[in-house]
């Protein structure tokens, strides 16, 4: 039996692994983010391990234009040799690595060693930036750091009051829902969403007993709705000045900006009753210690942070929370819900284009110098700060010839989907490490066959700031091997100036010399402390600490130990309503599936519980369109359809559509999404863009988003 944590989200519950003839059972454990509890995802995880399409060989793609099987050597040889030839031709820059969110702390740090040292490129960044980003760039402008939550996510059952904004908890970590049984009980629970989503059900008195508050705010407005509460904090006495004076900067300007938003017309640009606002406003206000509350929590997830103004509606959430005195008290605080699995980790130690490891800053020169004296190279070889995510796809097959992909699958993932797999076409190399043929890797020039999770050792940071250790359980299936060992041969190739380890643990070594004095200083950890402490220690956690399970209780990270408090203002959608796109498509996640779907696609009886993409529309717009439940709908903006069958609802807006965006080919959602971004985070907005909507048999601009390619994929 091995103990280590599930593979999906952020909650990274514990489970026990026990490998058998018949294959691997999966059994949950009492962990603090699960206690015990496992989702469908989670029960189903090891099927994956076993899924029928495992690439198990490199591939290289052949003269005839199908992958063929290759040997290591050859595989590697030829993506050496293809790099060396882009870069003499296009420079350093045309090589750029994409990577992702649910790679290991020593994967995540060693791929952005492996770009800014071997490949010597400026262009990587990784899949997180879809995912926080906005609220990483808040909590850090706010606090001076950005840890998802600064607290462990048991407080959260001592509040009396919870705010979720954006987030659909219930469907997308379903254990995360036993830690708000004691706030719903008293009726503290304020979700918002223009959904009536799983977790805004909760809300509702017969499934608590006492109720709660479902604020079903305009898609695109929760700025708005957060400027709102907190002019009633003020205009009703409600905020704890005793602690904005004496913790805080920039309160002033920040209660003059909410003057503007009074009760009457939040209520009319967000569409929740102005009553509704006064509830939830003194709610939270009676929640909080300064008035003898027991504590309330501020939370933001995907639906908050997923606009171009995304960093300002979590700053607006952070500034309500700083209002009421929260950030730093008992069960109080603002946290944001960390969705992939290491989201934390992952661009803590070197995935995202301006960062180093230990989240220090890479045009920092005191930075770039300690990172370069653990990697043993003169500071001027690393590359200056690259650009986030969206514009970095938006270089392909123009600046960018060659592109590695790592733990993601863009073709399914990133906004505007149809033009990314038009760009990636136009790469003269793409290298995909994968371990199921996803539809990015079905268009690679190269595949290379990785381990899974419970085939490597390692660790992961949950949406805690909690290190945990991932184990290994089981040797992985034919020729696969760990991305260490890839990066590490392929920098040999390279004539990197930087040694490689491969073995996980004197890799977290490096990583932990790498981050110390940083934010994110794991300088105190190691594989072998991590491994007696079962629940795992928090970051930051220097050289003979402890960790640090909660922050900000006596000062932030700002040099003057001062929170900042930043006035803000709401702006519209950069893809708004027009008289030939009358109604908003919102996206997001269903029980059953995770992320693009590429994983739990492959699993029999989550595909049972959820077979296929849906169109959510409300019976007012059903029948406006003549549409039945189970119809075939289009859903179409200027970027592409997506046509899926109709799921009528009193649970949506009549003005609003939802799809999920776990699938590709007809019913991919992201064909139609917008991929303008949040001008401080690069975050694109995946959370609402104009769409026209009709029966497929009767649209008039019908154009099914082509479906990926489908060729088989050797095992």
């Amino acid at each position: 039996m091995t103990r280590t944590h599930c593979p999906y989200c952020a909650l990274q519950c514990g489970m026990t692994l026990t490998p058998s003839e018949e294959g691997v059972s999966v059994t949950p454990r009492d962990f603090p983010t699960n206690r015990g509890g496992l989702c469908q995802k989670g029960w189903t995880s090891a099927d994956v391990l076993r899924a029928p399409d495992r690439i198990t060989r490199p591939l290289v793609r052949g003269e005839s234009g199908d992958l063929e099987p290759v040997s290591w050597d050859e595989a590697l040889a030829y993506v050496a040799a293809r790099v060396r030839a882009i870069q003499a031709a296009h420079g350093h820059d045309a090589v750029a690595v994409f990577g992702g969110g649910g790679l290991t702390n020593e994967k995540a740090y060693q791929l952005g060693k492996f770009a800014r040292v071997a490949l010597r490129t400026r262009h990587i960044d990784y899949n997180g930036r879809f995912c926080m980003s906005s609220a990483a760039a808040a909590g850090n402008r706010a606090f001076g750091v950005d840890r998802g939550l600064p607290f462990p996510l048991a407080d959260v059952a001592g509040a009396d009051a919870v705010l979720l904004v954006g987030s659909n908890v219930a469907d997308t970590m379903p254990p995360l829902v036993q830690h708000l049984g004691p706030v719903r009980a008293k009726g503290g629970l304020v979700v918002v969403d223009p959904r009536h989503s799983a977790t805004a059900a909760l809300t509702d008195a017969e499934s608590t007993g006492a109720g709660g508050l479902h604020l079903r705010a305009l898609p695109g407005t929760d700025q708005v709705l957060l400027l709102g509460l907190l002019h009633l904090v003020v205009a009703d006495g409600l905020a704890d000045e005793e602690y904005l004076a004496a913790r805080t900067t920039g309160w002033d300007d920040v209660r003059r900006s909410v003057a503007l938003w009074w009760p009457d017309r939040v209520a009319r640009v967000t569409g929740v009753p102005e009553a509704l606002l006064r509830r939830a406003a003194h709610l939270l206000a009676d929640a909080s210690p300064a008035r003898g509350g027991a504590g309330a929590v501020v939370l933001t997830g995907r639906g908050a942070e997923q606009h171009t103004d995304g960093t300002d509606t979590v700053t607006a959430a952070i500034n309500l929370a700083l209002a009421l005195g929260l950030p730093g008290r008992r069960s109080s605080g603002y946290g944001c819900l960390t969705g992939q699995g290491n989201g934390q980790g992952g661009r803590e130690h070197g995935q995202k284009s301006d960062q180093l490891p230990g989240y220090r800053m890479i045009d920092d020169p005191e930075a770039r110098a300690h990172v370069a004296g653990v990697w043993g190279v003169d500071p001027d070889l690393l590359p200056g700060k690259g650009v986030p995510a969206v514009e970095l796809l938006g270089k392909l097959g123009g600046e960018v010839r060659g592109l590695f992909v790592h733990g993601a699958n863009v073709l399914v993932s990133a906004p505007d989907a149809l033009a990314v797999r038009r760009r990636i076409s136009e790469l003269d190399l793409l290298v995909v490490c994968d371990f199921v043929p996803g539809e990015t890797a079905q268009l690679a020039d190269v595949v290379l066959p990785v381990t899974q999770w419970a085939e490597e050792e390692g660790t992961m940071t949950n949406l805690e700031g909690r290190v945990l250790r991932r184990r290994k359980a089981l040797d992985p299936p034919g020729e696969a091997r760990s991305e260490l060992d890839i990066l590490a041969d392929l920098a040999r190739l390279l004539d990197s100036p930087a040694a490689f380890e491969t073995d996980p643990a004197t890799v977290f070594d490096e990583l932990a010399r790498a981050s110390a004095g940083g934010r994110a200083d794991y300088s105190g950890l190691s594989h072998a402390r991590l491994d007696a402490v079962e629940e795992g220690l928090f970051w930051p956690c220097p050289a003979g600490s402890d960790g640090t399970p909660r922050m900000f209780t006596e000062r932030f990270a700002h040099p003057d130990g001062r929170a900042r408090m930043v006035a803000t203002t709401p702006g519209a959608p950069a893809d708004d309503l027009q008289p030939d796109r009358p109604v908003y498509l919102i996206t997001g996640r269903v029980l059953a599936h995770y992320q693009s779907g590429a994983q739990t696609r492959r699993v029999a009886a989550l595909n049972r519980a959820s077979a296929e993409p849906f169109v959510e529309l409300h019976p007012q717009l059903a029948r406006r369109l003549a549409v039945d439940d189970g119809d075939d709908v289009a859903v179409t903006s200027p970027r592409g359809t997506a046509v899926a069958r109709a799921r009528i609802t009193t649970g949506i807006r009549p003005d609003t559509v939802f799809m999920p965006f776990h699938w590709p080919g007809a019913g991919m959602a992201n064909a139609v999404t917008n991929d303008a971004t949040d001008p401080i985070s690069g975050m694109p907005e995946f959370k609402v863009c104009a769409v026209s909507v009709a029966r497929a048999d009767l649209a008039t601009a019908l154009h099914e988003a082509p479906r990926p390619d489908t060729e088989e994929i050797p095992a």
